[in-house]
């Protein structure tokens, strides 16, 4: 991947582990940034350059269904009307491939309206709708995978900090089937290809993964390696698991080479 020319960049939902995290990887690149508070009215009256949508609930949607539609989708529909920008870059999730028979981005996909997990998967579709029905030049949509890395301990509700929190203490507790598996992408990978895909990226939506699943045993035994703890998994436990994530897109347009997590990857 060759270097970005300076540019202008606005966060928003810098507060979060990510959009904390790409703050300080834009400056460090040289982009001039701004991220505004939540609620600033500026948003709204200055021009914000290229644009990074980062506000969105996780682990937290289910109980917090109405603030959940308020940020993947009220916010944006209005930064999408009245903002001047550039270019606008939605992050939204691989999870909305619950169900689907593919994980291409072009792929049809599957909603269960009246199952309240799916509000999260719902509220991201609508606002991915919303990106190609506006009629805006440059807006694209951007399908994380989890997201894992230094300071992900801090994050809630997220398999993996939740392990890594226990691994510190010494014992670690898997309450789900260790042959659940999932793709994860570094945070630092994911900071690199964000400002990429929102500069020159050519199609409307891509998948930023890593295109390998991890089982939840790997990461048990990775984290009670690297920290000395012992482990125990819970009798019986549920199976989670997602299809693996197609990054073909990613990969023939960006040369897309995630690190391999659990090879290349420091002891969190």
């Amino acid at each position: 991947m060759t270097d970005l020319p300076p540019s202008t960049f606005t966060v928003l939902g810098a507060s979060g582990y990510i959009g904390s995290r790409l703050v300080a990887h834009l400056w460090a690149q040289g982009h001039t940034v701004w991220a505004p508070p939540r609620g600033d009215a500026e948003v709204f009256t200055r021009p914000l350059g290229h644009v990074i949508y980062c506000v969105g609930l996780t682990a937290d949607f289910r109980t917090r269904p109405f603030d959940t539609v308020d940020a993947h989708v009220g916010l944006l529909a209005e930064v999408l009307r009245r903002a001047q920008f550039d270019s606008l870059l939605y992050l939204s999730s691989t999870r909305v491939y619950m169900g689907a028979a593919s994980t291409h981005e072009d792929a049809p996909l599957s909603v269960l309206p009246g199952d309240p997990s799916y509000l999260y998967n719902l509220t991201k579709l609508t606002g991915e709708s919303l990106c190609h029905a506006c009629g805006r030049p440059g807006v694209r949509v951007a399908r994380l995978s989890n997201v894992v890395g230094p300071g992900m301990d801090t994050a809630s509700g997220n398999l993996v900090a939740d392990l890594l929190r226990q691994a510190r203490q010494g014992h670690i507790v898997l309450r789900s089937d260790p042959q659940s598996a999932k793709d994860y992408v570094h945070v630092d990978d994911l900071l690199d290809g964000l400002p990429r895909i929102a500069l020159a990226g050519r199609a409307s939506v891509y998948n930023v993964a890593s295109g390998v699943q991890i089982t939840h045993r790997q990461w048990l035994e990775w984290l009670a390696s690297t920290h000395a703890a012992t482990f125990a998994i819970t009798e019986p436990a549920p199976w989670q698991g997602f299809a693996p994530i197609d990054v073909t897109r990613l990969r023939d347009e960006f040369a897309w080479k995630p690190r391999r997590i659990l090879v290349d990857g420091e002891a969190w």
